[in-house]
């Protein structure tokens, strides 16, 4: 018994795969804050920075961290694989996948690790952003917060968010990486979806906090791709009608938000939000 305790408290060790673009500094403090946590195996996939960045990243970065270039930005999911690719060839059980700027307050990389590693029929994990809300998806409007049912422990989710996610290697062999048509934006929700249709638990680790600071992208490209990514997913996985009164909401919407300015989102475009139904029509997926 004192041996199987004493295997059972070896904390997991896991492939961190950290995707970047034009956030050098911020980027490198990441990693560290990281491996301060966990034994990490770290891969940093580039995409597509300018050289003044990149030599911020590689700055007195570890030797042992690999940095992938694309060359260019090829969107969040697509430039995931690449680093996942990396993960899946290794010998890692498990992984975890976080933007330049993800910021795990102490103690929360080993409690996602150790959630995840405890519950075999668990495949994806994600941290906690404080909010109160764990991530929905609503069949007829997309992927939506519904309210916490605890304060602490393991909460079922219908996907993980991407501030901070855990992936077990059987779950990601079983149902595939990421679907690089959204680019950005929804491919976690996608990922979500696949997972627990094909059986696997999806759950978010109530107080395991995290933050996500920056945002490197216009408003209108954020409001364009959300809209286009939701009537893709909802397409996919719920059927056209589904998209369709999406669509319609999303119309309406725009009407009340050019006659009443006042109540629109922060990222509400009503250009970026028409050429965005256009193209989900067209079957426009990809990069923007």
């Amino acid at each position: 018994r004192g041996s199987a305790a004493l295997i059972c408290a070896v904390p997991p060790t896991a492939h961190l795969v950290v995707v970047h673009r034009n956030r050098g500094d911020t980027c490198r403090r990441t990693v560290e804050r990281f491996r301060e946590q966990a034994e990490l195996t770290v891969t940093v996939v580039d995409n597509g920075s300018r050289a003044d960045e990149l030599a911020a990243l590689e700055f007195d970065l570890d030797d042992d961290v690999e940095v992938v270039r694309t060359g260019r930005n090829l969107g969040f999911g697509p430039g995931a694989n690449v680093g996942l690719d990396r993960w899946l060839a290794g010998p890692h059980e498990l992984c975890l996948l976080a933007p330049h700027d993800a910021r795990p307050l102490d103690g929360t990389v080993l409690r996602l690790l150790e959630e995840l590693d405890s519950r075999p029929s668990a495949g994806l994990a994600c941290a906690d952003v404080g909010d109160g809300e764990v991530p929905r998806i609503q069949p007829y409007l997309g992927p939506i917060g519904g309210p916490a049912s605890g304060t602490d422990g393991w909460e079922e989710a219908d996907y993980p968010h991407g501030t901070l996610m855990a992936l077990r290697r059987a779950c990601i062999v079983d149902i595939g990486t990421f679907d690089e048509r959204y680019f950005a934006y929804c491919e976690e929700a996608d990922l979500g979806i696949r997972a627990r249709r094909a059986g696997w638990e999806v759950g978010l680790v109530r107080g395991a906090l995290v933050d996500n600071p920056e945002s490197g992208s216009e408003a209108a490209l954020i409001d364009y791709l959300m809209v286009r990514n939701t009537l893709l997913l909802l397409a996919t996985h719920f059927g056209w009608y589904n998209a369709v009164f999406r669509a319609a909401v999303v119309a309406v919407e725009s009407a009340v938000g050019w006659w009443r300015p006042e109540v629109r989102s922060p990222y509400h475009t009503g250009s970026s939000r028409f050429r965005a139904l256009r193209h989900a029509a067209l079957g426009r997926f990809g990069p923007p």
